[in-house]
């Protein structure tokens, strides 16, 4: 282990940037998304995650490579578009989708604090704005800190459910059918397109590039070609585990849930696992829960932070912008609340509402990333830039289909 830890010393010094962002892909969105498509319509939508993180995995990479090139997103989309009205509609939309974003995560800990001590979600929504002690917390070290942190909350949610996976005894057979073949109808095209949107997050694409920008400054004896071998694997890896865990609770949600009838809330789901595998699973789940809505709070923070700076220019404490962003998402959720809304449909529409907002960073990535002076050595191959589009045209295919499903 020392002769491992001995050689690998540069790239284990390296990673944590695709840690930090693929929390993005397991946040309580993803859970909305994917317990109601496992419950609701079985193994069928489990192909839309494999795709969806094959998608993530390629657009994260092109982020980071920009930040290798030593630029952020949101400095370069303002340094491009000359007109200052058009980089502020571009901030605002940004603003949108990160919010969009920070109302899963925010519904994921006024949830788990349900589950876990029987705290009614109207006073959850403001217990859980102390959350913003734990980001500061964090993020008041180096970034180093904040990216062992992370291993942690992503080992608790990724252990929590190979354990719910395990239990729950899945159909192998049909999890390997479903992987590789595209089912989908005008039913299950709205949680198809909401895995999508929770899966490749714009938030997590506009930070990626900030992350590994910024990292940079602490790895300057590394060449490019080195620190993009060093991004390359650390964005696959963490995607990779992302991806799994995003189909085990698919997998796990198909399992316990689909033959017991489709499982419509959170709690639900939480409340089903009692008397189907004990009290201890469906304390794994509360605690994974907690855990996926704190951490991609603290990515969802980061992103605001790095939009704002990025296209405005206007620095403000990350104290400040946490308490204001939370104020904000604690009136619509309240409202929803006292609507007898259920968190779970609000976490549904949210992920999809971002898959519409996808493009905002999506076609400048794959603009900037196949531009030479941009990007010198780091250029994109043809064939990157080609798979880029097609996978964007794919995404953008999939949110046509759902307008027309919904109204044609």
């Amino acid at each position: 282990m020392k002769q491992f830890l001995k050689r690998h010393a540069k790239l284990l010094s390296f990673m944590g940037s695709g840690l930090i962002v693929s929390v993005a892909y397991i946040d309580p969105g993803n859970w909305g998304t994917n317990i109601g498509g496992g419950s609701t319509f079985n193994y069928d939508l489990l192909w839309v995650i494999w795709m969806a993180s094959g998608m993530a995995m390629l657009f994260q990479y092109l982020s980071g490579k920009l930040g290798l090139a030593g630029h952020s997103l949101p400095e370069l989309i303002k340094e491009k578009v000359r007109n200052k009205a058009l980089v502020i509609g571009y901030w605002l939309l940004s603003e949108i989708a990160i919010l969009a974003t920070d109302l899963a995560e925010f519904l994921g800990i006024v949830v788990a604090l349900q589950l876990l001590f029987g705290i009614p979600l109207l006073w959850g929504t403001y217990i859980a704005m102390a959350d913003v002690l734990v980001i500061l917390f964090l993020i008041r070290k180096r970034f180093r800190v904040l990216e062992q942190a992370f291993i942690g909350f992503v080992g608790i949610i990724g252990l929590g459910f190979v354990y719910e996976v395990f239990i729950s005894k899945p159909d192998f057979t049909s999890i390997v059918i479903h992987s590789v073949t595209p089912i989908l109808t005008p039913q299950s095209a709205l949680i198809a397109v909401g895995i999508i949107g929770a899966t490749v997050m714009p938030h997590a694409l506009f930070i990626h590039s900030w992350l590994i920008k910024n990292k940079m400054k602490d790895h300057t004896e590394l060449t490019k070609s080195q620190a993009l071998h060093y991004h390359r694997i650390d964005n696959t890896i963490a995607l990779t585990v992302a991806g799994c865990i995003n189909a085990a609770m698919l997998i796990m949600a198909a399992a316990a849930f689909y033959n017991v009838g489709a499982v419509a809330t959170l709690e639900g789901a939480h409340a089903t696992l009692i008397p189907l595998f004990g009290k201890f699973a469906a304390l794994v789940f509360a605690l994974a829960l907690l855990s996926a809505g704190i951490s991609s709070s603290v990515t969802g923070t980061l992103a605001g932070q790095a939009v704002m700076d990025g296209l405005t220019g206007f620095r403000i404490n990350i104290w400040v912008r946490r308490l204001i962003t939370r104020i904000i998402n604690v009136i619509p959720l309240t409202i929803a609340i006292l609507m007898g809304i259920e968190p779970l449909q609000i976490l549904i529409w949210s992920q999809t509402a971002l898959s519409f907002l996808i493009p905002l960073p999506l076609i400048p990535i794959i603009i900037f990333t196949a531009n030479k002076n941009i990007m010198k050595e780091l250029v994109n191959k043809k064939f990157t830039t080609i798979l880029a589009i097609l996978f964007g045209m794919v995404i953008l295919g999939f949110n046509v289909y759902l307008i027309y499903s919904m109204f044609g």
